[in-house]
């Protein structure tokens, strides 16, 4: 579990965080600073653009919030919180205790923060966007270096084992912590992939099934 960063938006007087979604998948919670009831959209996984929930007043939180609260959000992971509000002194969130669901279980891996803004910020473009692209790039060209990726392919090692000990090596080295263990490795990936519309690492999964299928042919 990682704890996301809460952004200030313009639109309106609010703030905005991603959240897990008790209903599942990854959506965005806004907090006005005048009223209790917050504002909650899911994400759409074609589109990518904010869907509110029916019980979220377009009045006090219009589509325009949302939109820029997924603007100012891209690159976040989501976070597992309670109740929350915003206290109008400090203008700060405060949580309420956590929902039962919500706790983090002996198994479930903890990401240090640090060392997924790292992650975001090697494979950020140009536009300050995190790029699946750029991600992929770099993945798959570390799987046709690597002399170990070609053995696994030799041996029939399956697509998946291979694609996790390439991104656990890659985010080793990204982050320079040589203690990250494949399950955390594992969990960025999957908070990177609740930010995208379409599985992130898709480019790389093709990249391995056309080596295997290669290996096969010989």
């Amino acid at each position: 579990m990682i704890r996301t960063d809460v952004v200030k938006l313009t639109v309106i007087s609010a703030v905005a965080f991603r959240q897990k979604l008790q209903a599942g998948g990854s959506g965005v919670t806004i907090l006005r600073y005048d009223v209790q009831q917050p504002g909650i959209a899911s994400i759409s996984k074609t589109s990518g653009d904010p869907i509110l929930t029916v019980n979220t007043p377009k009045d006090l939180y219009p589509v325009e919030a949302f939109k820029e609260a997924l603007r100012l959000t891209a690159g976040m992971p989501y976070s597992k919180r309670g109740q929350a509000k915003v206290e109008k002194e400090t203008q700060a969130v405060v949580d309420a205790a956590p929902e039962p669901e919500e706790e983090v279980t002996p198994d479930d891996p903890v990401v240090d923060s640090r060392d997924y803004q790292k992650v975001v910020a090697k494979y950020t473009d140009k536009n300050g966007k995190l790029s699946y692209e750029l991600l992929n790039r770099d993945l798959i060209k570390f799987a046709h270096s690597s002399s170990k990726v070609r053995e696994m392919v030799e041996d029939g090692v399956s697509t998946k084992k291979i694609r996790a000990y390439i991104i656990t090596a890659k985010f080793r080295s990204v982050t320079g912590s040589k203690m990250l263990t494949e399950d955390q490795a594992m969990k960025i990936g999957e908070l990177l992939d609740e930010v995208s519309p379409k599985s992130v690492f898709k480019a790389l999964d093709a990249e391995l099934r056309q080596m295997a299928g290669a290996k096969k042919r010989k």
